[in-house]
């Protein structure tokens, strides 16, 4: 394990979902400008939407044009499109740009704020608080590791067609070209994101992910003394993970894991899977040790419809659960008739 120096971090393997190492994941820490992470998510969503498109202008408010700390230098009444004031906002990490964009998101900043908020609560951030789009130091704005991660991976994977903006190393606007501050897209290592942020107060904090072999690992490092020990807090997060875990699929997308008895059906038997690919991430070297155990909510009584969730399926190494999926049945199985079910209702009391 890499000796870590910050306030707070985590290293998760985001095509399982698990948390690979953490310190103090939960422990209320500034965001800083990791807060244009969920300026960002609204934005994609809005134009998802088709509420606002790439190459719309937009007039520069005097509200944006007075922002503190960094910025993309947009001028006051000119215009400017969505297009350019995303790579503002996440190449340059502009507050202008994400001023700007939240109030022709939402018609207000105030409004945008509130949209915030909800879409933390909806993505399951329960410690997370905006109070600006743009993550300056405000008593209303604070949030974890542990949520930084969520975020991070809806940003990841609910937006796929936005992403790039991520691994953009530069941008110039208004004659002024300004680099990426993650310096690690920098290195070969794989690494395509994701964003950067530091004040006095919060200090020096990264969210990183990249792709080695296939495979996407997510590190977020918040609370490091400079620029360089952020990035080396990353990268040897990522080196770790990468050298000591590996991913096994165990189960393709309605691939049957299980078949179980079903009473009062038409079928006495119904196969149950999961929905989506199940796949667990284990120290290297430990792949065929994983054991499978399902737990079942009840006893399996018809009818069933395809896709209802009966139980879960735990993976199990050394005794601890890694990993639990839903199990749910991969068909429908109809009632039986009145004998039939009389019959099973005798069988299953004995």
């Amino acid at each position: 394990m890499p000796d870590i120096e910050a306030r707070s971090w985590l290293l998760m393997d985001v095509d399982t979902g698990q948390v690979l190492a953490e310190k103090d994941p939960d422990m209320r820490v500034e965001p800083a400008s990791l807060t244009k992470l969920m300026t960002a998510s609204l934005v994609f969503d809005a134009l998802d939407r088709g509420r606002i498109a790439l190459d719309q202008e937009v007039i520069v408010s005097p509200e944006a044009r007075a922002a503190e700390g960094s910025r993309m230098f947009i001028e006051i009444n000119t215009p400017v499109q969505i297009g350019e004031l995303i790579q503002g906002m996440i190449v340059q990490s502009g507050n202008d740009a994400s001023i700007l964009l939240a109030q022709t998101v939402a018609g207000s900043l105030n409004v945008f704020v509130d949209q915030m908020n909800k879409r933390a609560a909806d993505f399951g951030m329960p410690n997370t608080s905006y109070g600006d789009p743009t993550g300056l130091p405000s008593e209303r704005t604070f949030t974890t590791a542990r949520d930084m991660s969520v975020l991070a991976q809806h940003i990841i994977l609910d937006h796929p067609e936005y992403y790039h903006y991520f691994s953009q190393l530069e941008y110039s606007y208004n004659n002024i070209n300004q680099h990426n501050r993650n310096g690690l897209l920098r290195r070969n290592l794989g690494v395509d994101g994701l964003k950067t942020g530091h004040t006095s107060s919060a200090g020096y904090s990264l969210i990183t992910t990249a792709v080695r072999d296939g495979r996407r690992l997510l590190s977020v490092v918040i609370g490091t003394e400079s620029i360089g020990a952020r990035e080396r807090a990353n990268q040897a997060l990522l080196d770790w993970g990468y050298a000591n875990f590996v991913s096994r699929e165990l189960a393709a997308p309605g691939e049957e894991m299980v078949r179980l008895r079903v009473w009062e059906g038409k079928s006495k038997e119904v196969a149950l899977g999961s929905k989506n690919k199940v796949a667990v991430t284990v120290p290297r070297g430990r792949e065929g040790q994983i054991q499978a155990m399902t737990q079942i909510n009840q006893k399996l009584v018809a009818p069933l419809q395809q896709g209802q969730q009966v139980g879960q399926v735990q993976f199990v190494l050394d005794g601890h659960i890694v990993k639990q999926e839903p199990l749910v049945a991969l068909e429908s199985v109809e009632q039986a008739g009145l004998f039939g079910r009389l019959w099973d209702k005798l069988m299953s009391s004995f």
